[in-house]
Formats: structure tokens, sequence, C-alpha cells
């Protein structure tokens, strides 16, 4: 499904069936891989397959981490041995996802072979003693959507969590100094969160520039799928231009082991090679490696966890909050220069020139409507949240750049969302419901989830199954 490796630990207690405990684990295992689940089993470990021993859990343990498992999934075949549980998941440090299948009705004796549910209800209890986050799929049988849509939506907050722990920004230049929005406490990032930074000066970037142009035929291939893939507007020698700022910042975004990137998009930028970096952004975009403008690091932050949440599979686009709609109450324009991936354009993209600025290299295109999540990480005074909540785009009058106008059920709710705090003008979009699984990777993360929909309940709802 992912490269998210999820840990296998049925548990059972002894007092319960353990044959039924084991068949049901093994019809789990079984569901795992008819969905395509990369999951790490303690077959190997356990006599019956199932945690309920110490020493068993030791093994495990040992076991899970050789592997770098990136979540925990706990089924309770019958009642289950929680504080078991309990200690495999404090040590695993990863996210936990807990279910159990529906039990039988009791035999023509009143015998219940298995009472899973009231065993979950001891396991949380007992997670919440050791300070342990957890997500809960309501039981539910393995044949009911509830389960694959459990299943799924877990492995996404887990590639979110796998995502954000291991983040490392590109940073090309100082903020524009006009931009005091954008400023971020480095060091408050890395304390906090472990997010690091990697800060490199205009020169490093223009030396980096002179050196990929070397490879005339890598520059070429560039130059090729822009031709292919876009409207050329601008003179072949600013093309050329744009493949080599695209290779440069891949290039160094690898030498430095970085998973997004931003960029000081203006003006000093313009100043040294002379032109716009939207294009080049926008085919980094492309190929998933994040990149955002105006040196918003939080911004990058924020598109690393979409893309994440929509598992690698769809694009994200980072835009501006701009105007309303003319003529819609709860419409409102996201717009910015041109960074926006091809995969996201309802038409075929041209690389030209922006609205505000003189210099080549801006994408213009309207991005295709539909459903949607918009998002924002950001903080300040100490504290951070995520913004986020679901739009649908709609039609509205042409502007430049990438556009597209959205409407959300209250625009004047999110607008005083926005200008209250703590978030700026930015936000990253993509075209996927992606806000259960990002309300459910914050509670792993410690970041408050803010839905401008207030639909707080209804979130929750999906996320256990109902």
């Amino acid at each position: 499904m992912t490269n998210v490796v999820l840990g296998f630990a049925p548990t059972r207690r002894s007092i319960f069936s353990a044959p039924d405990a084991v068949k049901y684990a093994d019809l789990t295992r079984k569901k795992l891989e008819e969905m395509g689940v990369t999951f790490v089993d303690i077959m190997d470990i356990s006599e019956d397959g199932l945690l309920h021993k110490e020493e068993d859990r030791i093994k495990i343990l040992e076991k899970f981490k050789s592997k770098k498992i990136d979540g925990l999934f706990i089924p309770h075949g019958n009642f289950g041995t929680e504080y078991e549980v309990a200690r495999l998941c404090r040590e695993c440090n990863v996210p936990v996802l807990l279910w159990g299948p529906r039990d039988e009705r009791p035999d023509e004796n009143g015998i219940r072979l298995r009472d899973s549910q009231c065993g979950l209800f001891a396991t949380g209890k007992v997670l919440r003693r050791f300070q342990i986050p957890f997500t809960y799929l309501c039981n539910c049988r393995l044949e009911d959507e509830a389960f694959l849509r459990g299943i799924t939506n877990f492995i996404a907050v887990c590639n979110v969590v796998k995502a954000f722990k291991k983040t490392r920004i590109l940073q090309i230049g100082p903020r524009p100094f006009d931009f005091w929005s954008t400023m971020c406490n480095e060091g408050e990032l890395l304390e906090k969160f472990n997010i690091q930074l990697a800060p490199i000066p205009m020169p490093e970037l223009t030396r980096e520039m002179n050196r990929v142009k070397e490879d005339g035929e890598k520059i070429q291939e560039i130059v090729n799928y822009c031709k292919e893939n876009f409207q050329v507007g601008i003179k072949e020698e600013d093309l050329k231009t744009v493949a080599a700022l695209k290779a440069a910042m891949k290039a160094l975004a690898d030498r430095y082991g970085c998973n997004a990137i931003a960029i000081q998009c203006w003006n000093s930028l313009q100043d040294e090679i002379g032109i716009m970096p939207c294009a080049a952004n926008s085919l980094l975009n492309e190929e998933g490696l994040p990149v955002v403008c105006e040196t918003d690091i939080h911004g990058a932050i924020t598109a690393i966890m979409c893309e994440a949440a929509g598992l690698d599979e769809t694009r994200t686009f980072f835009a501006d909050w701009t105007i309303r709609h003319p003529d819609n109450e709860n419409g409102e324009l996201l717009q910015h220069c041109g960074p926006w991936p091809l995969s996201c354009a309802a038409c075929k993209p041209t690389i030209g020139y922006p609205l505000a600025f003189s210099h080549p290299g801006a994408v213009e295109a309207q991005a295709k409507l539909g459903e949607m999540t918009l998002c924002r990480f950001d903080g300040d005074n100490g504290d951070y949240s995520l913004l986020l909540g679901n739009a649908k785009g709609i039609e509205g009058p042409y502007t430049k750049g990438t556009y597209v106008w959205v409407e959300v059920e209250n625009l004047k709710r999110l607008e005083a969302k926005i200008v209250e705090g703590p978030y700026i003008h930015h936000c990253v979009g993509i075209h996927k419901d992606v806000v259960p699984v990002l309300f459910e990777a914050c509670k792993y993360l410690g970041i408050m989830p803010d839905l401008y929909d207030n639909n707080y309940e209804e979130v929750k709802a999906w996320i256990r199954g109902e």
C-alpha cells in the first residue's frame, strides 16, 4: 500500500478462548495481506502468534525495532493482555491502532468466547495511564467497510508522523524583509519537533546552478519536458535557467538530506539569476518534493504533512488566501505566482511572466475544481496548531498565476481564524479529503488540530468507524 510498515501484535488473555483468538488473528493477517498492507508479524516469536507473555513481548519489541516499524496494530482476538500491550506501545513509540473483531452471539448455554470489546475498554484505560496516544477503530467485523477505512486512514496517519519526524527543510536565503509574517523560531522547531533547517545563502545556489549547467544533457531533458507539458512563453535561454534552477535545488536538497524546500523567491533571487523560481518550484512539486515561496518554513512543514496524508499519491499546492469571491459569500481566491504542480492544473499551463514582477519564469493555469483539503501548520508564543478543513473548487473570474476559486462552509469563521491566528495568508491544498488523517496525526505530534468547519464530532466519528 505504501512504504509504511506496521508491527502486527494481536493479543489475548488466558481465561478466554485461545483457539478463537488464534482464529481471528489469522483472519486478520489474511485481510491485511489482501489489502496490500506491509506488516511485521510475531509468528516466529509467540507459540500461538499472540502477545500475552512478558518473555515474548521483549523479543517482539526487539524485532519491531530492528524492522523500524512505523506503527503498531493491536487486534484483540479476545479480551487481550492490556499491560503487555501498554509496555510494548510505550517502548515502540509509534502510532498505535486498537481494534477488535465484533463478538459473536452467546451460545445456548450463555457462554461467551472472547469479550474483545470489553478488553478494548481495559486496554484504553491502561494506555491512558501510560500516557500513550492511540487511535481507536470501533469494534466491527473484518468484512465491514469501517475496517478497510480505518486501516487505510491509520496507515496514512503513520505516514504523516513518519514524514514529520524526519523533516529537514532546505532554506534558500533568509525570508524577504517585508515578510515578517513568515518568520519562524528555528530553535523551537528543533526543540519541540526535531524539525531541522538547512540554511544556505544565495551564492551557494548560484554556484550549484553553474555546476549543473555543465551537464547539458540533463538540462536539455528538463527543457524538453517543459516544452512537452507547458506552453512556453519565455526565451530559450531563460527556460534553460529554469531547468538549471530546478536541477540545482534538487541536488542541494539531496546533499543536505532535505524533504522540502523554502526559497526566498524575491527580490534578491531575480537580481542573482534573472528569473522567477516559480516554474522550477512547480517541476519539483510535481515530483513530490514540496517547494514553498517566501522562505515560509511553516508552509514547508504543512506541505510535508499534507503530501504524507495523501499517501504521497496526490500532489499539493502552496497558495495565498487573497480576496473574496465577487458573487459567492463563502467563496475565496487561492492564488500564487505559479509554483503549483502540473497535475493540479485544469488546462495546459503556461510558463510566462507573473502579475507583480517583470522577470520570466512564472506558471499560469487554473487548478482543477472538485473537493479538496486546505491546511496550515503555524504557531506563535510557543503554541502550534494545524488549521484544516474542506473546500470545493468553484468557477470565478480569471486571474494571473496559478489559481483556483474555492467555496467553504463559512468563510467569515475561517477568515477570523486566520486573522486571529496563529495563521497567516499562506495555506497548502490537496485535491483529496485528508482531514481525518491530519486530525488524527496531530495527537502523535503535539499539535492542536483546528477545524475551521467546526465539525470535530463528525471527524472523530469517521475515524472511529461510524
